[in-house]
């Protein structure tokens, strides 16, 4: 394993900036960038059969649907169709495909205004 994967692993995006940064980096993302929203999108920390993605940040347009969202992770992970890839909103919440992004924001975003999803296989259930 690449030692920035591994220490990828061990420290998740909140624990590697504080909340004033976190805070500023949103505020210069929604005004240069007002219809996008700021996602934060990392892998589940016991996960080990799925890759970690090459970024973590991510601008998505208000409009995209949550199942677009997931078919896009999936094809930048290179999943095969028969692998199972879920995703959890701000840790501990699963949400309709069919929800608008900007919908799924609204109701889960943290309060440093960054949007949290973690994704997994389906082990994290077991």
């Amino acid at each position: 394993m690449p030692p920035y994967e591994k220490s990828m692993e061990i420290m998740p995006f909140k624990q590697r900036k504080c909340l004033a940064t976190r805070k500023d980096e949103v505020c210069n993302i929604r005004s240069k960038f007002p219809n996008k929203l700021p996602v934060i999108v990392e892998r589940y920390l016991q996960e080990k059969k799925l890759p970690l993605l090459d970024k973590t940040k991510f601008l998505v347009p208000n409009e995209l649907i949550l199942g677009q969202f997931l078919s896009l992770l999936r094809s930048k992970i290179a999943l095969e169709a028969s692998q199972a890839l879920y995703l959890l909103i701000s840790g501990r919440n699963m949400s309709c495909l069919s929800t608008s992004m900007g919908e799924v924001y609204s109701q889960f975003r943290d309060p440093d205004g960054f949007l949290y999803i973690t994704y997994a296989s389906q082990d994290m259930f077991g």
